[in-house]
Protein backbone atom coordinates (compact mmCIF):
# COMPACT_ATOMS: atom_id res chain seq x y z
CA UNK A 1 0.00 0.00 0.00
CA UNK A 2 1.36 3.65 -1.12
CA UNK A 3 1.60 6.16 1.16
CA UNK A 4 0.64 9.26 -0.10
CA UNK A 5 4.20 11.11 -0.75
CA UNK A 6 5.54 14.62 1.67
CA UNK A 7 6.81 17.77 0.27
CA UNK A 8 9.75 16.55 1.25
CA UNK A 9 9.27 12.59 -0.16
CA UNK A 10 7.48 13.85 -3.44
CA UNK A 11 10.13 12.93 -6.56
CA UNK A 12 9.94 16.05 -8.88
CA UNK A 13 12.61 15.39 -11.20
CA UNK A 14 12.03 11.72 -12.81
CA UNK A 15 8.82 11.71 -11.34
CA UNK A 16 8.41 8.60 -13.58
CA UNK A 17 10.66 6.26 -11.49
CA UNK A 18 9.30 7.37 -8.05
CA UNK A 19 7.77 4.49 -6.23
CA UNK A 20 5.95 5.58 -2.83
CA UNK A 21 4.43 1.84 -2.51
CA UNK A 22 5.48 0.65 1.64
CA UNK A 23 6.82 -3.16 0.07
CA UNK A 24 8.84 -1.58 -2.83
CA UNK A 25 10.98 0.55 0.05
CA UNK A 26 10.61 -2.22 2.63
CA UNK A 27 12.65 -4.81 -0.50
CA UNK A 28 15.09 -2.15 -1.37
CA UNK A 29 16.01 -2.09 2.68
CA UNK A 30 15.79 -5.38 2.90
CA UNK A 31 18.48 -5.77 0.10
CA UNK A 32 21.04 -3.19 0.53
CA UNK A 33 23.28 -3.29 3.91
CA UNK A 34 24.52 0.07 4.49
CA UNK A 35 22.90 2.92 4.99
CA UNK A 36 24.57 7.49 4.86
CA UNK A 37 22.64 9.21 7.44
CA UNK A 38 23.15 13.19 7.25
CA UNK A 39 22.16 15.74 9.66
CA UNK A 40 22.85 19.76 9.27
CA UNK A 41 25.23 20.58 12.10
CA UNK A 42 26.57 24.79 13.26
CA UNK A 43 25.18 25.32 9.68
CA UNK A 44 27.07 22.51 7.63
CA UNK A 45 25.71 19.23 6.52
CA UNK A 46 27.56 15.95 7.92
CA UNK A 47 27.17 12.26 6.70
CA UNK A 48 27.89 8.96 8.16
CA UNK A 49 27.70 5.64 6.60
CA UNK A 50 26.38 2.69 9.05
CA UNK A 51 24.61 -0.77 9.07
CA UNK A 52 20.75 -0.81 9.51
CA UNK A 53 18.27 -3.45 9.97
CA UNK A 54 14.66 -2.77 9.06
CA UNK A 55 12.93 -3.51 12.40
CA UNK A 56 9.14 -3.56 12.16
CA UNK A 57 8.41 0.06 10.57
CA UNK A 58 10.97 1.46 11.43
CA UNK A 59 15.02 1.49 10.79
CA UNK A 60 17.41 1.11 13.20
CA UNK A 61 20.88 1.88 12.79
CA UNK A 62 23.89 1.75 15.32
CA UNK A 63 26.88 3.51 16.37
CA UNK A 64 29.12 4.87 18.78
CA UNK A 65 27.82 7.10 21.69
CA UNK A 66 30.86 9.25 20.87
CA UNK A 67 29.83 9.54 17.09
CA UNK A 68 28.78 13.41 16.69
CA UNK A 69 26.43 12.14 14.25
CA UNK A 70 24.74 10.06 16.36
CA UNK A 71 24.60 12.46 18.91
CA UNK A 72 22.89 15.21 16.85
CA UNK A 73 20.30 12.79 15.79
CA UNK A 74 19.68 11.06 19.19
CA UNK A 75 19.55 14.86 20.49
CA UNK A 76 16.66 15.70 17.95
CA UNK A 77 18.40 16.90 14.97
CA UNK A 78 15.61 15.58 11.78
CA UNK A 79 17.93 12.89 9.75
CA UNK A 80 17.86 12.21 6.03
CA UNK A 81 18.76 8.25 5.47
CA UNK A 82 19.97 7.33 1.65
CA UNK A 83 19.86 3.62 0.83
CA UNK A 84 20.88 2.70 -2.71
CA UNK A 85 21.61 -0.42 -4.48
CA UNK A 86 23.66 0.14 -8.08
CA UNK A 87 22.49 -2.46 -10.75
CA UNK A 88 23.95 -1.37 -14.15
CA UNK A 89 25.83 1.23 -16.25
CA UNK A 90 23.95 2.57 -19.04
CA UNK A 91 25.36 3.29 -21.87
CA UNK A 92 23.59 5.82 -24.76
CA UNK A 93 24.10 7.11 -27.86
CA UNK A 94 25.10 10.11 -26.78
CA UNK A 95 27.42 11.59 -23.40
CA UNK A 96 24.68 13.63 -21.93
CA UNK A 97 22.28 10.98 -21.54
CA UNK A 98 24.33 7.93 -19.92
CA UNK A 99 22.91 6.73 -16.70
CA UNK A 100 23.02 4.16 -14.33
CA UNK A 101 20.19 1.81 -13.50
CA UNK A 102 19.40 1.89 -9.28
CA UNK A 103 17.33 1.53 -6.83
CA UNK A 104 16.82 3.68 -3.52
CA UNK A 105 15.30 5.07 -0.73
CA UNK A 106 15.76 8.30 0.84
CA UNK A 107 13.84 8.67 4.31
CA UNK A 108 13.56 11.57 6.32
CA UNK A 109 12.29 11.66 10.23
CA UNK A 110 13.32 12.53 13.90
CA UNK A 111 15.01 9.16 15.82
CA UNK A 112 14.26 7.51 19.00
CA UNK A 113 17.00 6.24 20.67
CA UNK A 114 16.64 2.20 22.16
CA UNK A 115 17.84 2.33 25.68
CA UNK A 116 16.06 -0.61 27.47
CA UNK A 117 18.74 -3.05 27.26
CA UNK A 118 16.61 -5.86 25.93
CA UNK A 119 14.92 -3.93 23.24
CA UNK A 120 18.99 -2.79 22.49
CA UNK A 121 19.95 -6.45 22.30
CA UNK A 122 16.59 -7.49 20.05
CA UNK A 123 18.07 -4.35 17.70
CA UNK A 124 21.41 -5.36 17.43
CA UNK A 125 20.27 -8.88 16.63
CA UNK A 126 18.55 -7.69 14.02
CA UNK A 127 21.41 -5.90 12.65
CA UNK A 128 23.63 -9.03 12.40
CA UNK A 129 21.03 -10.75 11.19
CA UNK A 130 20.49 -8.52 8.62
CA UNK A 131 24.40 -8.97 7.47
CA UNK A 132 24.05 -13.40 7.55
CA UNK A 133 20.12 -14.43 8.64
CA UNK A 134 20.81 -15.98 11.97
CA UNK A 135 24.13 -15.64 12.84
CA UNK A 136 22.96 -13.62 15.92
CA UNK A 137 22.17 -16.82 17.97
CA UNK A 138 25.71 -18.23 17.46
CA UNK A 139 28.11 -15.76 18.48
CA UNK A 140 28.67 -14.06 21.95
CA UNK A 141 25.73 -11.17 23.19
CA UNK A 142 26.97 -7.71 23.43
CA UNK A 143 28.19 -7.36 27.42
CA UNK A 144 27.16 -4.60 29.44
CA UNK A 145 30.12 -2.85 28.31
CA UNK A 146 29.47 -3.30 25.02
CA UNK A 147 25.90 -2.16 25.02
CA UNK A 148 26.88 1.49 26.78
CA UNK A 149 29.40 2.30 24.34
CA UNK A 150 26.89 1.59 21.71
CA UNK A 151 24.21 4.15 20.51
CA UNK A 152 20.67 2.21 18.88
CA UNK A 153 18.35 4.89 16.73
CA UNK A 154 15.17 3.52 15.52
CA UNK A 155 13.84 6.03 12.57
CA UNK A 156 10.16 5.57 11.71
CA UNK A 157 9.07 4.65 7.65
CA UNK A 158 6.48 7.63 7.80
CA UNK A 159 8.17 9.44 5.71
CA UNK A 160 10.26 7.14 2.89
CA UNK A 161 10.13 7.42 -0.76
CA UNK A 162 11.94 5.73 -3.39
CA UNK A 163 12.83 5.64 -7.01
CA UNK A 164 13.71 3.21 -9.45
CA UNK A 165 15.71 3.24 -13.08
CA UNK A 166 15.67 -0.19 -15.50
CA UNK A 167 16.02 -0.99 -18.69
CA UNK A 168 17.99 0.75 -21.72
CA UNK A 169 19.36 3.97 -22.55
CA UNK A 170 16.63 7.11 -23.13
CA UNK A 171 18.21 8.43 -26.17
CA UNK A 172 17.27 11.32 -28.15
CA UNK A 173 15.04 10.50 -31.38
CA UNK A 174 17.56 11.35 -33.82
CA UNK A 175 20.59 9.66 -32.06
CA UNK A 176 19.30 6.21 -32.94
CA UNK A 177 20.41 6.21 -36.13
CA UNK A 178 24.08 7.24 -35.39
CA UNK A 179 26.63 4.29 -35.59
CA UNK A 180 27.56 4.06 -31.61
CA UNK A 181 26.76 0.95 -29.57
CA UNK A 182 24.41 1.65 -26.20
CA UNK A 183 23.16 -0.54 -23.70
CA UNK A 184 23.55 -2.00 -20.28
CA UNK A 185 26.12 -3.38 -18.23
CA UNK A 186 24.37 -4.63 -15.30
CA UNK A 187 26.69 -4.83 -12.16
CA UNK A 188 26.06 -7.36 -9.22
CA UNK A 189 27.62 -7.43 -5.58
CA UNK A 190 28.90 -10.97 -5.40
CA UNK A 191 29.40 -12.82 -2.24
CA UNK A 192 32.90 -15.10 -2.46
CA UNK A 193 33.51 -18.09 -0.43
CA UNK A 194 34.14 -17.33 3.34
CA UNK A 195 37.45 -16.87 4.30
CA UNK A 196 37.93 -18.15 7.86
CA UNK A 197 40.00 -15.90 10.37
CA UNK A 198 43.78 -17.41 10.98
CA UNK A 199 42.95 -17.60 14.86
CA UNK A 200 39.64 -19.80 14.84
CA UNK A 201 39.58 -23.34 14.90
CA UNK A 202 35.86 -23.60 14.10
CA UNK A 203 34.14 -24.79 10.96
CA UNK A 204 32.61 -22.40 8.82
CA UNK A 205 28.93 -22.44 10.71
CA UNK A 206 25.76 -23.33 8.28
CA UNK A 207 23.90 -20.07 7.71
CA UNK A 208 27.61 -18.72 6.10
CA UNK A 209 27.63 -21.60 3.98
CA UNK A 210 24.52 -22.30 2.77
CA UNK A 211 22.39 -19.81 4.03
CA UNK A 212 24.05 -16.42 2.81
CA UNK A 213 22.53 -16.16 -0.19
CA UNK A 214 21.97 -12.01 -0.12
CA UNK A 215 24.43 -11.59 -2.67
CA UNK A 216 25.20 -14.71 -4.82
Amino acid sequence: MARAPTPRTRIKRGATRARYEAEVIRSILRAGLYCHVGVVHDGHPAVIPTAYALVDDALCIHGSTANRVMREVRDGAEACVAVTLLDGLVLARSAFHHSVNYRSVVLYGRAIEVTAADEKILALNALVDHMVPGRSAGVRPPSHEELLRTMVLRIPLDEASAKVRGGPPVDEEEDYALDVWAGEIPLRTVAGAPVSDPRTSSAVPEEVVSRYHRLR
